[in-house]
């Protein structure tokens, strides 16, 4: 990790809201993302988990402007992010792998167009054969073969396709890449290999990554520091080991409880937590700390106000009235 006290990306406050449509001429905001801060340094790995529909993919869309952020404020290098010139240059730093391999590549477009696309938009290259060499180049540090630039997407297999994508994604040769879920639609053989190569990467060209997944295993693999979300809200941030080994919020617990063990004995003493209930609605999200409605330690005091985010121990930040009772 680096030395660097500039953050290489900063969120401060970040809020993403739908407008949705409830009935006559009447709309009511989602709340997909509520009031999130969080920083990565250079070389650093970021995991962000959590449930299906927490918000965890619109984070990284609306970091990279995806989506026009409701609020907040987004910092690339100590510099905030907010004209369209801002973001242009921010994208060409700044990219994404997205989840599913079979829907994020043109079907229409060779391999070679599809990873020269970004040097396409950008004018990345002073000829066709330097263009040639750089999507050369990207395909052999994926592990695709140079015969494969003329064929078509659906001739592959979906770790192949999800490698295209990595290959676009590092186009531009990027700082920061924000990787949706990449490896959850790949068999678990593959998904060994494509982590892997996410690491090899990184230790090659000094990547950032931002790396959202619900399969807990595979975030403690990569990450250097975890990142655990419920209903829009951040509820817990802390070292990859500090927060497998002390998790504080009674909702990174329970999902804490639900990883397998590999060791029989251990297995067969651990305790699974199973919550109550389910995941309320975003459009009617419950006031106070979200979790409180599925919380067995919840009181009156969780259900009138939202518990602050705040350092437990060094580096280790949780969202709890009751974090202090509890551990």
């Amino acid at each position: 990790m680096s030395e660097n006290k500039t953050p290489l990306i900063e969120v401060k406050h970040l809020k993403e809201y739908f407008n949705i449509n409830t009935g006559f001429m009447r709309s009511k905001p989602l709340k997909a993302v509520d009031d999130v801060s969080f920083s990565i340094n250079q070389g650093e790995t970021l995991g962000l988990v959590g449930e299906s529909g927490c918000g965890k993919t619109t984070v990284g869309r609306t970091l990279l402007n995806l989506y026009k952020p409701t609020g907040g404020e987004i910092y690339y290098k100590g510099k905030q992010i907010k004209t369209k010139a801002d973001i242009n240059e921010f994208r060409k730093k700044a990219t994404m792998v997205f989840q599913d391999p079979y829907s994020s590549l043109n079907p229409r477009m060779t391999v070679s167009d599809i990873i020269g696309e970004p040097l396409d938009i950008h004018k990345a290259y002073k000829t066709r054969e330097e263009r040639h060499e750089k999507i050369l180049t990207l395909m052999d540090r994926v592990g695709l073969n140079s015969e494969h630039a003329a064929r078509y997407a659906h001739e592959f297999s979906g770790g192949q396709r999800q490698r295209i994508g990595i290959a676009r994604a590092l186009a531009l040769d990027p700082d920061f890449i924000v990787c949706d879920e990449p490896v959850s639609a790949l068999d678990v053989s593959i998904q060994a290999q494509v982590i892997n190569m996410f690491d090899e990467l990184q230790q090659q060209m000094g990547l950032t990554y931002l790396f959202i997944a619900h399969d807990i295993l595979v975030v403690r693999h990569i990450s250097d520091r975890i990142a655990v979300m419920y209903l829009g809200k951040m509820v817990e941030l802390a070292d990859a080991a500090e927060i497998y080994e002390h998790p504080l919020h009674p909702y990174t617990k329970s999902l804490m409880s639900a990883v397998p063990q590999p060791d029989p004995k251990i297995a067969r003493s651990n305790k699974r937590i199973v919550l109550s209930g389910d995941i309320p609605s975003p459009l009617n999200a419950p006031s106070g700390c979200p979790f409180h409605t599925r919380c067995p330690y919840a009181t009156e005091e969780c259900s009138q106000s939202m518990p602050e985010f705040k350092e437990i121990s060094s580096g280790h930040f949780v969202a709890c009235h009751k974090a202090a009772e509890i551990n």
